[in-house]
């Protein structure tokens, strides 16, 4: 499911305030400043940032 571009140009990070980086394969929108993502849910961005998990992910350690 794509974001809306029109929602994707006024949507900021909620921490700094900046621009996000929007990834759609993985369904997240990203700050690389601060190394956090926030994910999209059934097309709803998530923009909460006790919600925001690091980024890049960590990698798996199975």
């Amino acid at each position: 499911m794509s974001l809306d571009p029109k929602l994707l140009e006024v949507l900021a990070c909620p921490r700094d305030k900046g621009p996000l980086t929007y990834l759609e394969d993985q369904q997240v929108l990203v700050n690389e400043r601060l190394g956090l993502a926030y994910r999209i849910d059934d097309g709803i961005p998530v923009m909460l940032i006790d919600e925001a998990t690091p980024w890049p992910p960590a990698p798996d350690t199975e």
